[in-house]
């Protein structure tokens, strides 16, 4: 490319003599005034720039000026805008690529589980069996000389991953200490686990009903619960899970800042904001503590209450934070064998019969009325489907809805998006869905689909990226974080490669090129939020929020991309990884 696309409006300047009527300015005065050029802060060359524009352009150099793009094209032309204060950047042959949007995933909880003992398997962490899973808790216990009383609560256990092959009980978790309440949350979390002292801490016994749309499982035989809590059962026992103080909070949420920054994340989400959540995140603005920019969207159960102190949503940043809409969880978790499916599971649950294939979180009645109130009221909709019958309740709904009210550039986003069937992609144009794969699944949990969870055939039909493709439906992939950690360049790989822990791959036919990855975590990503005005990719005017990459994405070889490095992340201009 050999010429400049474009240079920001304010770039070149001409001071011109002032005029009145009485003593008119010459022609030849007003030319002789000095032109003053709006130089740039700094420039970025001798590197590949990917735009990610229309055209997908590929330039030589770009220039930043005030926190944005001022000119991007040829090195010639660029560098035109180098004044005697302005920063060279040299690439040495690296890339420059958009900020990094999370589609999907949860900083605050990102924050608030840190503190937590990790008991994830690998590559996440080292628990490879239950066993494993104890004598970690002892350790941590021991080394920490926790209190008896005190509570303690694990994240990221899998029980697909571990030996025994099946979720840790509450006589698993009563070996390790009968005077500490332990609860531990499942990697998906929409599961967990609780010893006898935090089932009695949480008020839960064998009178216990379960809840609405979630299960207290029970010992074989009776009434008493075994510890283990599905969907809204582990919500009915999380006020008694420990949790972190205002200041730890705070903290540690300046830490989730930097572990989306090292992977060069620009946009996080907090995409299902319980009050609480919103607090501090508004808090955090307040302080002046983002530094990332992030997009709130507020639970079904919360919005009315975050909608009354936020003000209109979706609403502007404040202090890099704003509320931009709302959230809905219409099933589960399909490796924990609670998302509603239209057919049976590959293999049940123990304890279930053959028919078993999930459940739904709300009735079509009480699904509509949210999902409706949220279009009226022109509030830009996630709603979480992992499931093939839950992504049927969300697309009925939704065309119902676009038939009954006027027309709006709404965007619905269907969240996760796993067991999407083929016939259900092909309806999407037409509502303007676009899906948010969990493409990650396909790396984590790809062996676990394809031999327990839905069989070889819907296995491999998971986070079907080319199908949406060929069916002209714009999509974007995300982390979930933090179900998995929020890593860029590896889920970039995950959507081009499809492969699984054991290394086979899963789905080849649905593999899709690294420019099309790169195009679902940037432009696509902005365009899912509504912000592809000033995001998602390298273009005059928009905000210069840039990720340099060890290497050029496009054209290492595909099996390569997750060894790619984050060297560099840039927010409006500012180096925000690594931190000074």
């Amino acid at each position: 490319m050999r010429t400049v696309v474009g240079i920001w409006a304010l770039g070149l300047l001409m001071a011109c003599a002032s005029t009145t009527s009485e003593s008119p300015a010459s022609e030849t005065e007003a030319s002789a005034q000095p032109v003053e050029v709006a130089f740039a802060d700094t420039i970025y060359r001798g590197g590949p720039v990917l735009t990610v524009d229309a055209q997908n352009s590929v330039a030589e150099a770009l220039a930043v000026r005030e926190g944005r793009v001022a000119a991007v094209g040829a090195e010639a032309d660029v560098v035109s805008l180098k004044g005697p204060d302005t920063r060279v950047v040299e690439l040495d042959g690296r890339a420059l690529v958009p900020g990094f949007i999370d589609a999907h995933g949860h900083i605050s909880s990102v924050a608030t589980l840190a503190s937590a003992v990790n008991v994830a398997s690998p590559p996440v962490g080292a628990m490879k069996s239950i066993a494993d899973i104890q004598n970690k808790l002892r350790d941590h216990i021991d080394r920490n000389d926790i209190p008896v009383g005190t509570p303690i609560l694990g994240v990221g256990y899998d029980d697909g991953l571990l030996a025994e092959g099946r979720h840790p009980d509450k006589f698993d978790l009563d070996a390790v200490s009968s005077s500490h309440p332990i609860a531990l949350l499942h990697v998906s979390m929409h599961l967990g686990t609780a010893n006898t002292a935090m089932l009695d801490l949480a008020g839960v016994d064998a009178d216990t009903p379960d809840p609405p749309s979630g299960v207290f499982r029970r010992v074989e035989g009776s009434t008493e619960p075994n510890g283990v809590m599905e969907e809204h059962a582990v919500y009915a026992a999380y006020g008694a899970f420990p949790q972190p103080t205002p200041a730890q909070a705070m903290r540690a949420l300046v830490a989730a800042q930097d572990s989306y920054a090292r992977e060069g994340f620009t946009t996080a989400q907090d995409g299902a904001m319980a009050f609480p959540m919103y607090q501090l995140l508004a808090g955090a603005a307040a302080q002046g503590l983002l530094f990332i920019d992030v997009m709130g969207y507020a639970t079904w159960t919360d919005f009315e209450k975050v909608a009354q102190v936020s003000g209109p949503i979706p609403g502007r940043y404040n202090g890099r934070f704003r509320v931009a809409g709302a959230k809905i969880v219409l099933d589960g978790s399909p490796q924990g064998k609670t998302a509603w499916l239209s057919k049976p599971y590959f293999v049940v649950p123990e304890g279930q019969p053959k028919s078993y294939a999930g459940y739904p979180t709300f009735s079509d009645a009480d699904a509509y009325d949210f999902i409706a109130k949220m279009r009226r009221e022109e509030v830009p909709l996630l709603a979480h489907a992992n499931g093939d019958q839950a992504a049927e309740q969300l697309i009925t709904i939704v065309e119902r809805v676009e038939a009954e009210e006027s027309d709006l550039d709404w965007r619905p986003v269907m969240i996760h998006a796993q067991a999407l069937r083929h016939d259900q992609i092909a309806r999407l144009p037409a509502i303007e869905m676009i899906p948010s794969f969990f493409v990650a699944h396909t790396y984590y949990w790809g062996d676990w689909h394809r031999d327990s969870v839905f069989g070889p055939e819907r296995g491999a039909r998971i986070s079907s990226l080319n199908t949406a493709l060929s069916n002209g439906v714009r999509f974007t992939i995300h982390n979930d974080s933090p179900v998995v950690p929020p890593k860029g360049p590896f889920l970039l790989w995950n959507a081009v490669n499809r492969i699984t822990r054991s290394g086979k791959t899963l789905g080849p036919e649905e593999r899709v090129t690294p420019l099309q990855a790169l195009r679902a975590l940037t432009i696509d990503a902005a365009y899912q939020s509504f912000e592809q005005d000033t995001k998602g990719s390298l273009e005059v005017g928009k905000l210069a929020d840039m990720t340099v990459l060890s290497a050029n994405p496009l054209e290492v070889e595909a099996i390569k991309i997750k060894d790619i490095k984050v060297l560099e992340t840039i927010k409006e201009g500012q180096t925000i990884f690594p931190r000074q």
